[in-house]
């Protein structure tokens, strides 16, 4: 009987069942016993609940009364939250009134409530938590108990909103946490994002001394508060710094995003940026380097100007003007370098982001291989997985990179527009790297070049809602319409690869096939 007995408390929607199938068979304090020792929570919610009716009933920290579910899921949310964030978790206890009268509650609506809780303690709140039941019997009622454990990851917050929208019980009540709250928080977490953690701990006059606010609320276009106190709330309210009472924590967003000079943050000043210039196709003789050790994002702009004006531009005449125009276009030059800074790996304190300029090609080398999630060869119209995610959604907010997932389509589309070779994507235990070349006509490209442009042009094609042809391949290649089967060649060749496939394979007309990459 007590084998039997356990395997309904295997099943957490079944602990209602137990009940009434072991009530029948077994006295009631053998029931609690064993669910205390299958679930030893029991124990501790029973306590607290008794000790919050004596000698004069209130509601504790840990443990909050409720006649029914509120309709407001919000509130729910927030109550949850207040739970997980606290050690050990709290309770709520369903069928009691706000004057401790124990009403009871119906063993259909307890199932309700048992869904609702659990969905929005799944759904409901950041990072998603779990709740557990249990069904008591005092005094003659039906008591529900709903567990939420406490969180390892905190502070955990509404859902959809900022880590400023976290609560905490307090005085048997639940409450917004203060800042100094949600910095405690998040220093004591167990699973924290590596932008979460501490960088460098300061007094409060250090920390605008470090960190390039002015530049970082210009790039955000938020206006910027007239007092210091006001302007260290925006960076606590961003992510960049913490408040622990007197002391403040610079966070490894603050250092990366927005420091003055990194080398003044332990650890840090591997995180620079490398830009070296060759005299020719290797790396036998450097013409010029120079490293930059501003944050990210507050030093973005000066990376990407020295590396333009680095470049070399090639002379063209336009409505009878002479202009120089860069060999590499701009905007994929902007988004491959971001892409470098969002997704390197700051676990990996071997190298530098590195971009290396040579006679006939660019290369763009980051610390961190691509993650598992994405393959290489479907980097076009994929949103990218990021080892970190906050940084990348501050930079998208500072206007430094294109939205999740279209950058890298919008720089391959300017690459074609340049006519310049495709891309080269490669990815290894230690680096990822994008390599952009300088114009070579098709006769001095590889197959595996052609066959790449053809893929990549294919791709691009079904991004923006369009179709491969021969013609617009010709087209991307800079051949004239009497080169068709050259392209056709190529064509062919990619499809034997695996790499694109024909739009409509019963179709015999070459002159209106069209083409499709193999994924879509």
């Amino acid at each position: 009987m007590y084998h039997m007995a356990f395997q309904y408390c295997s099943n957490i929607a079944s602990i209602s069942s137990l009940y009434m199938f072991c009530l029948d068979f077994m006295p009631g304090g053998v029931i609690i016993t064993i669910m205390e020792d299958i679930k030893p929570w029991i124990a501790v919610a029973r306590k607290l609940f008794k000790s919050s009716l004596m000698p004069v009933p209130h509601e504790l920290n840990e443990l909050d009364w409720k006649v029914d579910l509120s309709e407001n899921g919000t509130r729910v949310a927030e109550h949850i939250c207040a739970f997980a964030n606290q050690n050990g978790g709290g309770f709520f206890v369903f069928g009691v009134d706000p004057a401790a009268q124990l009403l009871g509650i119906s063993k259909d609506r307890a199932a309700e409530i048992i869904a609702r809780v659990s969905n929005i303690a799944r759904d409901g709140v950041e990072p998603a938590q779990t709740a557990d039941h249990f069904l008591d019997f005092h005094e003659s009622k039906t008591l529900l108990y709903v567990y939420i454990s406490g969180s390892e990851e905190r502070p955990v917050h509404l859902k959809g909103k900022g880590i400023e929208y976290s609560y905490i019980r307090s005085g048997g009540q639940t409450r917004k946490m203060g800042k100094q709250e949600i910095g405690l928080a998040v220093l004591s977490s167990k699973d924290m994002r590596y932008e979460e953690l501490e960088a460098l701990r300061c007094e409060r006059k250090e920390v605008l001394g470090l960190l390039e606010y002015e530049k970082f609320f210009d790039l955000l276009q938020i206006r910027a508060p007239e007092t210091e106190d006001g302007m260290i709330d925006v960076l606590i309210n961003n992510g960049l710094v913490y408040r622990n009472g007197d002391v403040f924590s610079i966070t490894n967003l603050g250092a990366i995003l927005a420091a003055k000079d990194l080398r003044k943050f332990p650890g840090k000043s591997r995180c620079s940026v490398r830009v070296v210039k060759y005299k020719g196709q290797h790396r036998l003789e450097g013409d010029k380097e120079k490293e930059f050790f501003k944050g990210y994002g507050v030093g973005f702009q000066d990376i990407f100007n020295y590396v333009l004006a680095e470049i070399p531009a090639s002379e063209v005449i336009k409505d009878a003007i002479r202009k120089d125009v860069l060999i590499y276009p701009p905007i994929a030059i902007r988004e491959f370098i971001a892409n470098a800074l969002i997704h390197r790996d700051f676990t990996s304190t071997s190298t530098y982001v590195l971009i290396e300029l040579f006679h006939d090609r660019l290369e763009i080398t980051n610390p961190g291989e691509l993650l598992p999630a994405v393959k290489l060869e479907r980097i076009i119209d994929t949103a990218p997985q990021s080892r970190n995610e906050i940084l990348a959604g501050l930079m998208r907010r500072m206007g430094i990179c294109e939205e999740r997932g279209s950058g890298i389509d919008r720089a391959l589309d300017a690459i074609e527009l340049f006519g310049l070779p495709p891309v080269t994507f490669a990815s290894n235990a230690q680096t990822f790297k994008t390599v952009i070349y300088s114009a070579k006509s098709l006769k001095s490209m590889s197959q595996e070049e052609r066959i790449r442009a053809c893929y990549q042009h294919c791709c691009l094609k079904f991004v923006f809602n369009d179709r491969m042809t021969n013609a617009s391949f010709r087209k991307r290649l800079g051949l004239n319409e009497g080169q068709y089967t050259v392209a056709w060649g190529i064509i062919n060749k990619s499809i034997q690869q695996g790499l694109i496939k024909a739009g409509d394979a019963s179709s015999k007309s070459k002159r209106h096939a069209y083409y499709f990459p193999y994924w879509a």
